[in-house]
């Protein structure tokens, strides 16, 4: 076997030196022979490793059978005495008188019964060791004659079968070798087996209650496999055969030659076209602007793929070759078969395993259908409830997106419960430990993101804002632009892009400007302080002219002033304007502050809110003038003196 391992490996080597695959030879020819010393020493050690590994295993296989041997010892060597004394009994009968018959065929027929017991008792105790005792292989040359279970006197199974094979083997070599020269010879208690004069082995009462059969016909079995197992080893080892499989062989390693140069040759010239400027390959891969791979990474790509399915295909033809080359070889046949198995026997459980899960698989296309139609017709309602056609009491517009969203993860985790048994490896307990391990690390991993989830979808159904609205929350006020599942996200005055978790949102107050703005209007204020001597009339109507004048107030309802308080030096008016614009409250308090400046300046008012120090003796009352008399004139001062003392010494 090695030897012709070699002699293929060198043939090979020297058939493929000329072609283009230069690295592969130069490899083989140079550690060739390190390779082939390497397989012998490999080898030898697998060998020793078997050895070791059998005689354990016989040594085992050996007590059993010696136990076995001492329990049916007894019995063999009852039948042995029961079979003497029969023939015994046999010879007196042909002598006995009349009178002695009777006595001596009962005898004869109760050793007969005994005889009988014995053996069911036999096959009996052999039935119990067939469980666990294996039988040693006859083989010859390839194919196995018969199994050997039972010892013949100081020889075990094991030797008597490497005896018989011995014996077969040199019979292989007898010249003029005819099976017709096998014969049987049948004693009491064996029936042996000769070729000519020679014995080849002896084939045993227990022996053939091993094989479930006579000792006769197990005899003529074995014999007819001998003759037959010679006649095909020489016709196998004839020097005709041998050059015919080996010009066999010789045409397997050409033809995958010219393969591998057929192989060589078509992918050198699908490499010379990967330098085509204007093939598709050559404009890289774009995907909209965004340029994934620029062109001369494609065609490198392209390449190395056709370089390695180059090689791919070589070491696929190789490797279908070999099978051939060693099934042509008798005494190879088992390592092709071997080969091929490594590749026959994981298709076949592939395509057994996909044969078996079709009718699952029909199942599972069978209820994603369905559950795909039911989603069709809830997002069918979802549009029609958006687009106002289907109208729900009590139901609004904006809630048929997130609703149908809600049922669409609830339709999809149903479907997966329902579809889960039907899935590949759905049983492994290794699929059932990722499933727990992933459920787990969902569960405590986001346990925040599920309390917005649950905020969020809590806010859609209150309704508390919708996308545009001027909203406060908590201390940012700004416009919405955007809602989540997790985060609402506010636009504020200055610009700034705020999110704030849904979480947030539903544990603060949430002021809303917009929501009755369209209807009622948004009432925008504001207050100034103005002293008492300017009539608080003419305040009223300054802030109504101001509020009337500034853009985007309302006419309709009219504004209106409300004093909210009496100082000790001012009295606080809030001017009170409608608008339909809260997004543009900004400008709106801007213009209406600079229009409230304009008017009260126009009517000469001045902003202030003044502070008096005064003496009442002689002060102008702050009273407006409106409400004091036509003749009202401010009191004089009034006015006395008194003559300091004179001082001390003066006249």
């Amino acid at each position: 076997m090695p030897i012709v391992l070699f002699i293929f490996l060198q043939v090979l080597v020297y058939l493929l030196k000329h072609l283009t695959l230069k690295l592969f030879p130069v490899l083989i020819m140079r550690y060739r022979y390190l390779l082939f010393f390497a397989y012998l020493l490999t080898a030898q050690q697998l060998f020793a490793q078997t050895d070791s590994l059998r005689r354990l295993k016989d040594s085992l296989l050996n007590q059993e059978l010696d136990k076995q041997q001492a329990r049916i010892k007894a019995l063999t060597a009852e039948r042995t005495t029961d079979s003497l004394k029969r023939l015994d009994l046999q010879q007196q009968l042909r002598t006995a008188d009349l009178s002695q018959k009777s006595a001596l065929l009962q005898a004869l027929t109760s050793l007969k019964v005994k005889d009988s017991l014995r053996h069911e008792k036999q096959i009996h105790q052999i039935d119990s060791l067939r469980a666990f005792v294996k039988g040693f292989p006859v083989i010859p040359f390839r194919d196995t004659i018969t199994y050997l279970f039972t010892r013949q006197g100081s020889f075990t199974a094991q030797e008597r079968a490497a005896a018989i094979n011995d014996r077969v083997r040199q019979l292989a070599k007898t010249p003029w070798f005819s099976k017709d020269s096998l014969r049987l010879r049948a004693s009491e208690q064996t029936t042996d087996i000769f070729y000519q004069d020679r014995l080849l082995l002896t084939v045993s009462e227990e022996d053939a209650i091993w094989q479930n059969t006579s000792r006769v016909k197990l005899a003529q079995v074995i014999k007819s496999r001998i003759g037959e197992t010679i006649m095909v080893h020489i016709e196998e080892t004839r020097w005709q055969t041998v050059l015919r499989e080996s010009l066999l062989a010789l045409g397997v390693v050409l033809l995958v030659t010219l393969l591998i140069y057929g192989i060589n040759r078509l992918f050198r010239w699908l490499l010379s076209k990967t330098h085509n400027e204007t093939a598709w390959y050559s404009k890289g891969i774009r995907i909209k602007t965004y340029q994934l791979v620029d062109p001369a990474r494609s065609r490198y790509v392209l390449q190395n793929l056709m370089r390695l399915g180059r090689w791919l295909f070589i070491i696929l033809v190789i490797y279908l070759a070999l099978p051939v080359v060693f099934g042509i070889f008798p005494f190879t046949r088992d390592l092709s078969e071997t080969l091929l198995g490594y590749v026959v026997s994981p298709v076949k459980k592939i395509s057994r395993a996909v044969w078996d899960y079709v009718p699952n698989l029909i199942t599972i296309l069978v209820l994603v259908i369905i559950f795909r139609y039911v989603l069709k017709f809830f997002r069918y309602l979802k549009k029609e409830i958006e687009l106002g056609k289907l109208t729900i009491p009590g139901f609004y517009p904006d809630w048929a997106n997130p609703t149908y969203q809600i049922l669409r993860v609830l339709i999809l985790a149903f479907m997966l419960i329902v579809v889960f048994p039907y899935m590949p490896g759905s049983e492994s307990p290794v699929f059932k430990g990722v499933s727990v391990f992933v459920g787990l690390l969902f569960t405590f991993g986001s346990a925040g993101a599920l309390g917005n989830i649950v905020a969020g979808l809590v806010l859609t159904y209150m309704r508390a804002f919708k996308l545009g609205d001027r909203v406060k929350i908590g201390e940012v006020t700004g416009d919405v632009i955007g809602k989540s599942l997790l985060v609402t996200r506010v636009r504020t005055i200055q610009n700034e892009i705020i999110s704030i978790p849904n979480a947030t949102v539903m544990n603060n107050h949430t002021i809303n400007y917009s929501t009755d703005a369209p209807q009622n209007g948004l009432i925008v204020h504001t207050t100034v302080t103005i002293g008492y001597d300017t009539p608080w009339r003419q305040v009223h109507q300054l802030l109504i002219d101001a509020a009337l004048a500034t853009p985007l107030i309302e006419k309709e309802p009219a504004p209106y002033v409300l004093q909210t308080s009496l100082e000790d030096y001012y009295a606080s008016y809030r001017i009170n304007a409608y608008t339909k614009a809260p997004n543009s409250q900004a400008r709106i308090y801007s213009d209406l502050h600079a229009y409230i400046q304009d008017k009260f300046n126009e009517a000469g008012v001045e902003i202030t809110s003044p502070h008096y120090k005064a003496l009442r003796d002689g002060n102008t009352t702050t009273i407006p003038a409106d409400y004091l008399p036509g003749d009202y004139q401010a009191p004089g001062f009034h006015i006395s003196t008194k003559s300091p003392p004179n001082p001390p010494g003066a006249a």
